[in-house]
């Protein structure tokens, strides 16, 4: 009797554990389930939009290929922020651009409207460049507080002049960069300098790295402004290096 109970209860444990581990192995096989689905889930238009949008903001600079490259290339000055959202989800960023050692002084301003392709077309994202309604109050708009930067609502109302559009498509496997695109062939009117038209070409690259590439031609397809070496290479310098390039311009404020 005591062999026979004995049996029993081994019987009863072998039984628990074999269904305790069928339960464990059933966990773990939903549990791996859900995880491969959240990581195969396919990317979303809004999510390209997101990670575009972030990778222009900040501050970087041409300070290497400038090094590399002195007779192409200055060492320019490259920030960008959030600004506004439209009613439809778009992203508008605020962008200037500068020589390094006048960065309180851009030579360039811009709104970028950063936001989904339309569904018909065989792109990721639509990059678009606008002009700015008064560009003095907008001087060093990423470098104010919060609260005397120009609010969303009046970003929005000082949108101007349309400039160029860029379609961005997600870069081919192996390839340095995650997102390129450029302006149509026949680009956009552009009279700068003598220019007829103008056009342009970004690279979205890791680590928020960016390319940009910006020419303007005459009627006769002569180039007339814009670099001939290639496209300008902005990277986001460290801290310490950006501390570095700016002391002359400490100094002159502390003087």
């Amino acid at each position: 009797m005591c062999t026979g109970s004995v049996s029993g209860s081994d019987s009863g444990t072998n039984g628990w554990s074999r269904a305790r581990g069928v339960v464990l192995k059933t966990l773990v096989l939903i549990g791996g389930a859900l995880w491969l689905k959240r990581m195969t889930k396919s990317t979303t238009r809004w999510d390209h939009t997101r990670i575009v949008a972030e990778s222009l903001a900040g501050e970087k600079f041409s300070r290497e290929q400038a090094s590399r490259d002195p007779d192409n290339f200055f060492n320019l000055r490259w920030l960008s922020c959030p600004a506004a959202e439209m009613v439809d989800g778009s992203k508008v960023l605020y962008f200037e651009q500068a020589f390094w050692r006048t960065p309180l002084k851009p030579f360039r301003q811009r709104f970028f409207l950063v936001k989904p392709c339309p569904k018909e077309m065989k792109c990721d994202v639509e990059f678009r460049t606008y002009a700015i309604r008064d560009v003095e109050e907008y001087k060093n708009f990423c470098d104010r507080p919060k609260d005397q930067q120009p609010q969303p609502e009046e970003v929005i109302g000082d949108i101007s002049e349309h400039l160029t559009t860029i379609y961005l498509k997600r870069c081919e496997r192996g390839k340095r960069c995650l997102y390129e695109g450029s302006t149509p062939p026949e680009g956009f009117p552009n009279t700068w300098n003598g220019a007829s038209y103008c056009t342009s070409e970004l690279a979205v690259l890791k680590n928020n790295e960016i390319q940009t590439w910006d020419r303007g031609y005459d009627d006769d397809g002569n180039q007339i402004w814009g670099g001939k070496g290639g496209p300008y290479e902005f990277k986001p310098a460290p801290a310490s290096s950006f501390n570095d390039m700016l002391s002359p311009f400490k100094t002159s404020l502390s003087a």
